[in-house]
């Protein structure tokens, strides 16, 4: 991907200077729609019972009841590797992979019935202590050069079996502590070296090490994905929402030059400024869906967090409706009138200095998004204070320390 638009770079301020704006954002269109849509599949395996489906449920956003979630029980259920799309953004394909050791996939086929080459990388999910059969399908993964994170679901119920049991010396850090050592043994006895392991709590995903998990995906997936997996992945830490901040506005400029460049028709009431009006709206809308401030995740959020709803809404100032074109049109005509002063600021910065040179309507349509990207920054910024509001562990999901 970063091949492709370095090569687009080389020709841009040549194309602008001769006019030729049009046939550079057609090439680019082709980038941002590989971007946008490239397809990323992970696959959510491990032992049987251990909350595999309430894994795929939770990372999609989902509830055990919700429709579409992946069914849960308190025994096996499933008997099949079942794909579930991502809600908001189906390229992404979150795989619920049978059990290992059943009778129908045993461990010594458990890779070649499950087909590991479709997967770009796996979680394996345990609920108890790692067998010696999770550590062989481990073993197996690397084998095939693929990706894998080692995770340990339901610590709230050993955090609560603890509690109860010795309520007076209960330590939270103590427990965390004894299972992840735990865990460190039991793999490094089968032959696993340095193994990491993430405590996690798939009905308080916010506590414990999900947002480590997630900043370790985000790193460590292939760069051309990476975009993909940021835009599904929940907004329930800063650091993750950070990345997101900063991946939406490295795209500014692409979404902008396709915008101006790519069927643009002129803005009515807005002099000397054309551009393709549904892709603005589109992108706009994608920015707050993508930070977690469409309505569904903002109820969502609620629930999981145990604000007032009212609550989470009061935190955004940006609109809590579909972006429309009369709203597009207006911020449009907001930013022609200053587009003389941010077209003189583009043009020290390499790239935009170029696409500056085209007109106006590439610097009004750039400062559209990258205002309305601020405003979604801002508003997702406060939602994530508010709905942690109550909870100690917020400073950790800030700055994780480990």
């Amino acid at each position: 991907m970063a091949s492709k638009i370095s090569q687009s770079d080389l020709s841009l301020k040549e194309a602008c200077e001769a006019g030729n704006l049009p046939a550079v954002a057609a090439k680019l269109q082709a980038t941002l729609h590989s971007l946008e849509n490239v397809r990323l599949d992970i696959g959510i395996t491990g032992g049987t019972g251990s909350g595999k489906s309430t894994f795929v449920n939770a990372i999609r956003g989902l509830g055990d009841e919700d429709p579409n979630s992946a069914c849960t029980g308190v025994v096996e259920m499933t008997m099949d590797p079942m794909p579930y799309p991502h809600p908001k953004y189906p390229n992404v394909i979150i795989w619920d992979l049978p059990g290992i050791g059943t009778p129908a996939f045993p461990a010594d086929k458990y890779l070649q019935r499950v087909l590991l080459g479709r997967f770009d990388f796996l979680v394996i999910v345990s609920s108890e202590s790692f067998t010696a059969d999770l550590a062989r399908l481990a073993r197996g993964i690397l084998q095939q050069g693929k990706r894998f994170y080692f995770t340990r679901s339901k610590v709230d119920v050993d955090m609560a079996a603890s509690r109860s049991r010795r309520p007076r010396t209960f330590s939270e850090e103590g427990v965390l502590s004894q299972i992840r050592e735990d865990c460190r043994q039991r793999l490094e006895a089968e032959g696993l070296k340095d193994p990491k392991v993430y405590l996690l709590s798939m009905f308080e995903l916010g506590k414990y090490d999900f947002c480590l998990l997630e900043e370790s995906m985000v790193k460590e997936v292939e760069s051309h994905k990476r975009h993909a997996l940021l835009a599904a992945l929940p907004s329930i830490s800063r650091p993750i929402l950070d990345k997101k901040a900063d991946s939406l506005r490295q795209h500014i400029w692409l979404v902008a030059t396709v915008a101006c460049g790519v069927n643009p028709s002129p803005v009515p009431g807005v002099q000397d400024v054309a551009c393709n009006l549904y892709r603005l709206i589109r992108s706009m809308e994608g920015y707050r869906r993508s930070l977690g401030l469409d309505e569904d995740s903002l109820v969502k959020l609620a629930e999981q967090t145990g604000q007032p709803l009212h609550n989470i809404l009061g935190a955004v100032q940006g609109p809590m409706t579909n972006v429309t074109k009369a709203l597009v049109v207006d911020l449009l005509g907001q930013a022609s009138r200053n587009a003389y002063a941010f077209t003189q600021e583009l043009l020290n910065v390499p790239i935009l200095g170029a696409l500056a040179t085209c007109g106006i309507s590439f610097a009004a349509v750039y400062q559209v998004l990258r205002s309305s990207l601020d405003v979604a920054i801002k508003d997702a910024q406060s939602v994530l204070a508010q709905a942690f509001l109550d909870n100690s562990d917020y400073e950790l999901l800030e700055s994780p320390n480990q």
